[in-house]
């Protein structure tokens, strides 16, 4: 009685959890679009016989994530990336894996997926059978590359940015590139320091996206609106800005909570990024920490 009781909780909280959500498309190209609901920005290409996906959000969007693919194409998703191993992410996984769908992420997304997911199973609250959906059944270390007619799609690992198995997925041809969370465009960055990130290696990671792309590459980014190449340039001056300034505060021997506790230190960035997930203070203490540790 207890688990059915349970069991109807938890359906009813998942009903009222995505009732609110609207998934919204952005054109970026002729070919490739943005999805926006609530979690991680989704990347779609639509290729001569398939469809290639970038991250899915939560669970319970996922139909509403379909429907909203299905007024772009019918055809299949023959891949499904995963920029990274957060529920924002992730979390749709068990219900787009089919046997027409295969999932593909960094190694140490999987191996993180691994352990959270038997944590659940363990706790009764995922099936085995949706834990094994769950994970990537191909994974890599530094890159793949993925070919449909004349269009190249690169996926590359860059090192300890967001966290340590983030991958960048380039669409060459149509010259799109999404980021996932190692870009929030617009607002103060998401750095998971107990997941292996680190500001000196998201900083790394803008700088490697600004090689590979040009003044007409469009950027979608793991939270906020499609950016570009003069934009992430700004960003990425910003958050070398903040290293600095945050480092000599360090020099200067001043503590964590002394630096957490400086409401003028980044006062030039916080009115303009600092209103999203992060806010001033917590991105203080997320690169004293990082530059600390």
């Amino acid at each position: 009685m207890r688990a059915s009781l349970f069991s109807m909780v938890f359906l009813l909280a998942l009903s009222i959890y995505s009732q609110d959500v609207s998934i919204s498309i952005d054109t970026l190209s002729q070919k490739t679009f943005m999805l926006t609901g609530r979690g991680g920005n989704i990347g779609i290409y639509v290729g001569n016989d398939q469809v290639f996906m970038v991250d899915d959000q939560f669970a319970p969007l996922s139909n509403k994530i379909k429907a909203a693919i299905s007024t772009l194409t019918d055809k299949p998703i023959s891949y499904l990336v995963n920029t990274h191993m957060h529920g924002d992410h992730t979390g749709g996984n068990i219900n787009f894996n089919t046997e027409n769908t295969t999932l593909v992420a960094h190694d140490n997304v999987r191996k993180k997926l691994e352990v959270n997911g038997q944590k659940k199973v363990v706790a009764n609250k995922m099936s085995q059978g949706d834990y094994e959906k769950s994970l990537p059944e191909i994974t890599y270390s530094e890159g793949m590359t993925f070919y449909d007619g004349d269009e190249t799609i690169m996926a590359f690992h860059v090192h300890n940015a967001h966290t340590d198995g983030d991958t960048m997925i380039y669409f060459v041809n149509e010259n799109v590139l999404h980021m996932g969370d190692t870009y929030f465009s617009g607002r103060y960055p998401y750095i998971d320091l107990n997941n292996g990130g680190s500001v000196q290696g998201y900083i790394a990671a803008h700088k490697k996206a600004l090689m590979v792309i040009d003044e007409n590459t469009k950027i979608i980014p793991g939270h906020g609106r499609p950016s570009n190449q003069k934009e992430l340039g700004t960003y990425t001056k910003m958050l070398e800005d903040i290293q600095t300034i945050v480092q000599k505060e360090i020099d200067a021997e001043k503590t964590l909570d002394q630096v957490k506790n400086n409401k003028s230190l980044l006062s030039k960035y916080d009115a303009t990024h600092g209103n999203g997930y992060i806010n001033p203070e917590k991105m203080r203490e997320t690169v004293y920490k990082s530059l600390t540790n």
